[in-house]
């Protein structure tokens, strides 16, 4: 059954409220917008308009939760503090994040040293973090003098819909499916081979990763499938789920990094006659392993970034449904 809109703003005003004080500030506000409700009830308005009127004048819920918090929005002023903390909080989740892969993979591009990679994205990705902060709030600080109009205005249109607090069986089954196809690539390609040049077939992977290295990759999807199960089993995302999804990523990045400098991933006999025989040069031989490197590092950092929004996520739903 669909939250109603007062569910949906009581939620959204007590999400970030200390969860020792959820569940008075629920009832609280359950309570005064009942009886705001059917005091215009009683006065003729039809009970949908009411309700709608009741939580327009009460307006956005975050701000009525730092009033309930008693946590001034002074840094700008409380008619722009929102609208400034919520663009710097998603320019700093985007921006300095791009800027640091797209240096780092200039630079590897470039066949710089690894310090060296490493050192300069950082430095360039904390300095544009820095210069965002600043420049962000000069912008605010200017519409905070001159009164200007960030042309962004709360309606209850602007109501998050209610978070969903269990995994899904559909989740479930696109990641063992995923998984399944995964192991199952690998298998074929250690045992039948992928590719084919002059009427033979070879394995696109370095038959020296068979049996330990292939092993460990095998593992390490399993490792993914159990974490699939246990999520669907215990509903959510948990802390130590969370934390292992973390540690399996950080593995199989290490799996592909430590085999890609080694020069060890990919079959010699598929880069000679498939590759090298078909034009590709050293160079851009080069070029392949980097984007391979990088596309391994970025799916393993999203899977595990992901896993710790969603466990962000069930525990603030958690905390609201107390």
């Amino acid at each position: 059954m669909p939250a109603t809109l007062t569910e949906r703003y009581i939620a959204a005003a007590v999400k970030s409220l200390p969860p020792d004080t959820q569940k008075d500030v629920r009832d609280e506000l359950a309570a005064s917008i009942a009886d705001a409700v059917e005091a215009r009830i009683e006065h003729g308005e039809p009970a949908d308009e009411a309700e709608r009127a009741v939580l327009a004048e009460l307006g956005d819920p975050a701000v009525l939760a730092a009033g309930y918090a008693e946590r001034p929005l002074h840094l700008i002023g409380p008619r722009y503090y929102l609208a400034w903390w919520r663009l710097l909080k998603l320019l700093l989740w985007i921006v300095p994040a791009s800027v640091f892969g797209a240096l780092a993979l200039g630079l590897s591009l470039a066949d710089e040293p690894i310090g060296t990679i490493i050192g300069q994205s950082l430095g360039v990705a904390i300095s544009v973090a820095v210069h965002l902060c600043v420049w962000v709030t000069v912008v605010f600080v200017i519409f905070e003098r001159t009164g200007a109009d960030t042309g962004v205005e709360w309606t209850l249109d602007d109501l998050p819909e209610p978070e969903e607090r269990t995994a899904g069986r559909v989740d479930l089954i696109a990641s063992l499916v995923l998984l399944g196809l995964f192991a199952g690539a690998v298998l074929w390609d250690g045992l039948f081979g992928f590719a084919r040049a002059g009427g033979e077939s070879m394995p696109v992977l370095a038959p020296g990763l068979w049996p330990w290295w292939a092993a460990a990759l095998l593992a390490l999807l399993a490792a993914e499938a159990v974490l699939a199960v246990l999520v669907f089993t215990r509903g959510r995302w948990t802390a130590p789920l969370a934390i292992a999804n973390t540690a399996v990523s950080a593995l199989f990045i290490s799996w592909v990094l430590t085999l890609l400098g080694r020069q060890q991933l990919i079959n010699p006999e598929f880069i000679d006659r498939v590759l090298l025989a078909n034009g590709v040069d050293q160079d851009a031989l080069r070029i392949l392993a980097i984007l391979l490197g990088f596309l391994a590092v970025g799916i393993s950092a999203w899977d595990s970034a992901a896993a710790w929004v969603k466990h962000n996520r069930s525990e603030r739903a958690l905390g609201t449904s107390r």
